[in-house]
């Protein structure tokens, strides 16, 4: 393969929610931009999401997440406000982040070198699975993979579904098997109670489906694919409770479990890292510009902890904003725009549902910094 350098002032790993209004904020500030995707199509995991939003007016409540994907790469664009200040390499895998700044990465089978001067990590996450027996049959997907099948591809994936998992994207799920004709015999969930938001909940029990907390997946059955699954109930040590099995014939069984940062480049980039389990796994320590331990290198999304994309997004703009000022891009109204992100992320993370975020932040603090 042949070599290709490029020096743009702020390179984005991941073209997601976070990664697009990262771009947007730093070309705003003036910043000479490249974003960088392993995908075909930039917008992440928007692209597969049809619900629509809640949040402000800001984070786009009340619309699509395909359309607010369609919107931050108009804002991006050449016609957008950014100026054409942003270039875009998707079908491109990075391949390392080194310790003098330099990115690898295949694109069309060539080997590109990228020396930014400061870099943004929006590389997001990855869906967690369950380990039960014959968890390899086919018929047994993430929650993600039956959006991409269902709302990317229009591809039905069964008849019959046992959903594991009632967080916001279990949830949501159902939901959309059901519109899409699909039965869906339960949703199961390990914990006490349900994960999601309420709204969410009442939508799919009104269409009739049940609930069973404190119940896992114990096994999948079938001979060349999933036929049928049992599941069984919990007691308060999470120990399997014998005579509470139930067994389910569907050919789907889907598992949304939650997800894990993707901090591969983090890693080997030298970032002071911390298993923190209210954000998802191992992220990294950052300061409340969402700069690492490593000079030049911010993150923002998923990465740096798993929480909704409109947070996502906040994060994004604020890493943006952050980076292209640390070399050299500003605006008279900076001050104004970081404390907006730092009120909206403030607003995402109040009440019962984001104490958990705000206390896996607390542990991510850099020393001396602060959280909200």
């Amino acid at each position: 393969m042949s070599g290709v350098w490029l020096e743009p002032e702020v390179a984005i790993v991941g073209g997601g929610p976070a990664g697009l209004c990262a771009a947007a904020a730093a070309a705003e500030l003036g910043a000479d931009v490249l974003v960088v995707d392993r995908s075909g199509r930039l917008g992440g995991q928007l692209v597969k999401q049809t619900h629509m939003f809640f949040g402000s007016k800001k984070q786009y409540a009340s619309v699509r997440g395909i359309d607010i994907a369609g919107i931050l790469c108009r804002e991006i664009g050449a016609e957008g406000r950014s100026g054409g200040r942003v270039r875009v390499l998707t079908d491109t895998t990075v391949l390392g982040l080194y310790e003098d700044g330099v990115l690898t990465a295949e694109h069309n089978g060539k080997y590109i070198k990228i020396k930014p001067t400061a870099t943004i990590v929006a590389t997001g996450a990855s869906e967690k699975f369950l380990s039960f027996e014959n968890n390899d049959l086919p018929g047994i997907y993430g929650a993600g993979a039956v959006q991409t099948l269902m709302n990317e591809h229009g591809v039905v994936p069964g008849r019959s579904a046992l959903m594991i998992g009632s967080g916001n994207i279990g949830l949501i799920v159902s939901y959309q098997l059901m519109q899409a004709g699909v039965q869906v015999k339960a949703i199961v969930d390990a914990a006490p109670t349900i994960g999601g938001y309420l709204v969410h909940a009442s939508k799919v029990r009104r269409m009739g489906i049940p609930i069973y907390a404190g119940h896992t997946v114990a096994k999948a059955h079938g001979a060349q694919s999933l036929e049928r699954a049992t599941i069984v109930g919990l007691d308060d040590a999470w120990r399997p409770v014998v005579g509470t099995e139930r067994t389910f014939d569907v050919d789907i069984l889907c598992i949304s479990v939650g997800l894990s940062p993707l901090a591969e480049l983090l890693w080997q980039a030298g970032c002071e890292m911390r298993y923190i389990a209210e954000l998802g796994g191992h992220v990294p320590l950052r300061d409340d510009d969402l700069r690492t331990s490593v000079p030049g290198l911010y993150v923002a999304g998923d990465v740096a902890g798993v929480e909704e994309a409109s947070s996502a997004m906040v994060e994004g703009r604020l890493a943006g904003l952050c980076a292209a000022r640390a070399i050299g891009h500003t605006a008279p109204d900076f001050d104004s725009l970081w404390e907006d992100c730092a009120r909206q992320l403030c607003a995402l993370r109040t009440g019962p549902v984001g104490e958990k975020i705000r206390s896996g932040l607390a542990k991510a603090s850099m020393p001396e910094e602060t959280v909200c």
